[in-house]
């Protein structure tokens, strides 16, 4: 039995899991600090970590059929990729950020959404069409709060492509306007989303 993480970050999640891994485990990461994170606490127990990017369009480097299970949370993928990879009755499993998270947010720094078709519906879909039949999808919709602009600030930096350029000196009329917000009484609360999807190779 073999498994895939898909844009593991530094492998905190599958380490979490480790009582259940099969004898072959293998992650990706693109992330140059993630990377020697996921080497440093991976590599000694067996895993194969591969320095590589994922996305709409690369390829993967492996062999048709390799892996049972693959993982993805929150990165990006190639469906044709992911069933290639799929041995046959193996199972895909991702978490991903709705493409329209935070995007009355970023409305108010005057920027939009990078990936707006990413969705439940439209990432399905994709899968589909790469010849996956899909045993679960769900979606979640939800808020994403602040209780102070400090906070926006401090986000904005952590996730740099939710307004490229960020900086407070550049923004500063939004981040006043959103503390206008806060001393009306108004919440700093905008809109989020994540979907799931389970998906066999039959």
């Amino acid at each position: 039995t073999a498994v895939l993480d898909m844009g593991t970050g530094g492998g905190e999640r599958l380490l979490a899991l480790r009582a259940h891994w099969p004898d072959k485990v293998a992650v990706t990461e693109g992330y140059a600090p993630n990377v020697a994170l996921a080497r440093e606490r991976l590599a000694p127990l067996g895993v194969r970590v591969i320095d590589v990017e994922t996305s709409r369009q690369a390829a993967m480097p492996f062999a048709d059929g390799e892996f049972d299970l693959v993982l993805n949370r929150h990165s990006s993928l190639n469906a044709g990729e992911v069933a290639r990879i799929l041995a046959l009755g193996g199972v895909f499993f991702t978490e991903q950020v709705d493409g329209r998270w935070a995007e009355d947010l970023m409305a108010v720094f005057g920027a939009r959404p990078q990936w707006p078709d990413a969705n439940l519906d439209h990432e399905a879909g994709r899968l589909r069409e790469a010849g996956l039949s899909i045993d679960r999808a769900e979606g979640w919709s939800g808020a994403l709060t602040f209780t102070d602009v400090g906070a926006v600030v401090y986000y904005l930096h952590a996730v740099p492509w939710l307004v490229p350029g960020f900086t407070v000196a550049t923004h500063a009329d939004a981040l006043f306007a959103l503390q206008s917000r806060l001393e009306r009484g108004e919440p700093l609360a905008f809109a989020a989303g994540l979907y799931l999807l389970e998906a066999r190779k039959a």
